[in-house]
């Protein structure tokens, strides 16, 4: 199971188109967006934290989501039609160690993507946070993917390949808009400021914006993502099951 956890973290990282979008991207989203509003020393009212705090903590929670998806959903859905999942069906490897081990994998890949929004912050937007807050938010930013990678797992193996990249992509995008990733969330239509606090987007950032704050993560917080993670999880070992005996 290690062997093939070090072998999925290994495909992951050597793929240049998967690095760009989920490393280069959030970053220069970050460094474009905080040039134009972070030097002014503009607040979120909801947080209470400086544009540039929020922001870091929004573009990176964007490209670890990025990563945990991508890593697993369109790459499972092209190995599912080229037949590498019906191989490993045959050997000892259970369902739940290969979900297992692709959710482990989005968990690894996701940290380059939010150490690196971190240090753009750092360089180029002066924040400065304690040593052990900054690693505490990376390794806890890094929990929160577990429902985005259990997601990538669904439609990889729920969704025919030619589908999965655009599935995965227009989930991505309405994810990142809806959880005020992208702008925030008091900036959304009221419907949708209603609906946010019940999706993981939301719940990841709120995580990052509570330890950045000072606070610990609410109980609602843990809660939701908890859920999420639950829920598609199984929903993504019945879909795995289910695509494996029928390839």
């Amino acid at each position: 199971m290690l062997s093939y956890l070090r072998l999925e973290i290994v495909r992951a990282l050597r793929d240049r188109r998967f690095l760009f979008f989920t490393l280069a991207f959030p970053v220069l989203l970050f460094l474009l967006l905080s040039s134009v509003y972070g030097g002014d020393g503009q607040t979120d009212d909801a947080t209470g934290l400086t544009a540039a705090l929020y922001m870091m903590v929004a573009f990176g929670s964007y490209g670890a989501i990025g990563a945990a998806l991508n890593s697993t959903g369109p790459r499972l859905a092209l190995e599912l039609r080229g037949g590498w999942l019906r191989q490993l069906r045959l050997t000892p490897l259970a369902a739940w160690k290969v979900i297992t081990v692709r959710i482990l994998t989005a968990l690894v890949v996701s940290l380059p993507s939010l150490a690196l929004v971190g240090l753009a912050a750092a360089v180029f937007q002066d924040v400065r946070l304690p040593a052990l807050r900054w690693a505490v938010l990376l390794v806890v930013l890094a929990l929160g993917t577990l429902p985005f990678a259990a997601l990538g797992v669904l439609i990889g193996t729920a969704v025919k390949a030619d589908l999965a990249q655009p599935v995965t992509l227009m989930l991505y995008t309405l994810m990142a808009i809806v959880g005020g990733l992208w702008l925030p969330v008091s900036q959304l239509p009221d419907f949708l400021q209603d609906v946010a606090p019940w999706t993981p987007a939301n719940r990841m950032g709120r995580l990052g914006w509570d330890l950045v704050a000072g606070h610990a993560p609410d109980a609602a917080t843990l809660g939701v993502l908890a859920g999420w993670t639950v829920l598609l999880g199984a929903l993504a070992i019945v879909a795995y099951r289910r695509t494996t005996v029928s390839a």
